[in-house]
C-alpha cells in the first residue's frame, strides 16, 4: 500500500527504480528505468523466443496487449482507443495523413512552445494541403482567450500541448479542447511531458485524439508511444499508413482485401515492435500500483520545496502547482551554480530559460536541499 506523509511517499518507493549515482533530476526527458524490466523482458519478450517450439506471436501479442491495458487503466479509457505508435510525432503524422482538409478549413493551430518535431511535422503536412499557424511564444499561452481568438473559422485542428518542456508550464487544455469542439475544431494534445506525473482522465477532457511517449516520466524507455482515438472516430478516419496490423483479421492473409480494424488499431501499421511495449507495460504497471496521484503530490511537495529555497526572480517556471508541470525551470543569480550541481553529481539540463529540474518518486527531500544549497551557493 502507498504511504503518503505531507504530501511525500514512502522512501521504498525508490527500491523499484535501477539505482543511479548522483542526484537524478531528468525525468522530463528519460525516466530511470524500473528495477524489474529485466525480468519484465525476459518473460514478456525472451522467453517466448528462446522457447523455440513454435513461432513466438501469440505469448508476444498477448504481452503486447498489457500496454493499452495498462494506459487505459492510468488515463481512464477503453484498451481499444489506445493504439501503440513508435513516437508522438508518426502518430500526428498518421492522424493528419487519415484527413481531408478543405481549402477554407485547412489550418493547423499549435505554439511556438511546442517540441520541434510537431513543428516539423505540421510543414510537411502542406503536402496534404494543410496550412500552419503557429502562435508565439511571446504570447501568455495559459490563457483560454488567447486560443480562443486564434480558433477562427479556417481552423481544421488545434494542437495543443499539455506541458510544454522548456517552460514548466500546463495548457488549459479542457478549457482549449471545449473551445475547439464548439467551433468544429479537430483537437490533438500532447501528453509526452505530463504522462506519468500529472493525473490525467481522457474522459474529461473530450479530445479527438491524444498523443503521448512513454520514455520519460513513466520510465519506459524510448520506442513505446501511442496514439488515443476517441470512440466517436473509431469509423470515420482512415489512416494511409497501413499494414496488416491496421486490419480488422490481421491473420487473415489475403492481398485482395483490406478492412480497416474497428477501433484505434487501425493506425497500428505494419508488424509491430514488441520489446518497447513490453518495457512500457511494466513500467505503467508500476506507476498504477504507486498511484498517479501519489506521485503528483510527492512531485509538487518536492519542487516546492526547491522553489521555496531560490533567491527572488530565479523561478522561471509558474508559481501555482495548478499551472506548473513536473519540472522546475530556474535561472540562477550566482553563474557558478550549473557547476557545483555538476560537482556533487547532480543530473540536470538547461535551456534558454534555465536548468530544468524535474524530481519524482526516486527523489527525496534531502536530495532536493543539496541542489537548493548548491544554487545558493
Amino acid at each position: 500500500m502507498t504511504e503518503v506523509i505531507d504530501g511525500l511517499l514512502d522512501p521504498q518507493w525508490k527500491a523499484c527504480y535501477a539505482a543511479t549515482p548522483g542526484i537524478y533530476l531528468l525525468s522530463h526527458s528519460v525516466g530511470r528505468m524500473p528495477a524489474s524490466s529485466l525480468e519484465a523482458l525476459r518473460q514478456g519478450f525472451l522467453d517466448p523466443w528462446e522457447a523455440g517450439r513454435s513461432e513466438p506471436w501469440p505469448q508476444w501479442m498477448e504481452a503486447l496487449q498489457q500496454f493499452p491495458q495498462a494506459l487505459a487503466r492510468l488515463l481512464n479509457t477503453r484498451p481499444e482507443a489506445i493504439c501503440p505508435q513508435v513516437n508522438v510525432s508518426s502518430g500526428l503524422t498518421k492522424v493528419l495523413g487519415a484527413q481531408r482538409p478543405q481549402s477554407s478549413r485547412n489550418v493547423i493551430l499549435f505554439s511556438e512552445r511546442d517540441f520541434p518535431s510537431l513543428g516539423f511535422v505540421v510543414e510537411q503536412a502542406q503536402k496534404l494541403g494543410y496550412r500552419g499557424r503557429m502562435l508565439p511564444a511571446s504570447l501568455d499561452l495559459q490563457d483560454p482567450q488567447v486560443w480562443a481568438d486564434a480558433l477562427g473559422e479556417d481552423v481544421h485542428t488545434v494542437l495543443v500541448t499539455h506541458a510544454w518542456s522548456n517552460t514548466g508550464q500546463l495548457a488549459p487544455v479542457a478549457s482549449i479542447v471545449a473551445l475547439a469542439r464548439q467551433r468544429g475544431v479537430f483537437s490533438v494534445v500532447d501528453v509526452a511531458q505530463s504522462l506519468g506525473v500529472i493525473p490525467i482522465d481522457l474522459q474529461q477532457w473530450g479530445a479527438d485524439v491524444v498523443l503521448g511517449s512513454c520514455v520519460k516520466w513513466c520510465c519506459g524507455g524510448p520506442g513505446a508511444g501511442f496514439l488515443w482515438l476517441s470512440p466517436e472516430h473509431f469509423g470515420g478516419l482512415e489512416p494511409l499508413d497501413v499494414g496488416w496490423f491496421s486490419h480488422s483479421n490481421p491473420f487473415e492473409f489475403d492481398i485482395h482485401h483490406f478492412d480497416y480494424a474497428p477501433d484505434a488499431g487501425r493506425f497500428m501499421g505494419g508488424t509491430p515492435s514488441v520489446m518497447p511495449f513490453v518495457l512500457a507495460a511494466n513500467s505503467i504497471a508500476l506507476v498504477n500500483r504507486i498511484g498517479i496521484q501519489h506521485i503528483r503530490h510527492h512531485n509538487l511537495a518536492l519542487g516546492q520545496r526547491l522553489i521555496d529555497g531560490l533567491a527572488e526572480g530565479e523561478l522561471r517556471s509558474p508559481a501555482a502547482p495548478e499551472q506548473r508541470s513536473g519540472t522546475v525551470v530556474v535561472k540562477p543569480a550566482d553563474g557558478d551554480a550549473p557547476g557545483r550541481l555538476e560537482e556533487v553529481g547532480v543530473a540536470f539540463d538547461e535551456r534558454a530559460q534555465g536548468l530544468r529540474l524535474s524530481a519524482h518518486v526516486y527523489n527525496s527531500v534531502e536530495e532536493i536541499d543539496t541542489v537548493v544549497a548548491c544554487l545558493r551557493g
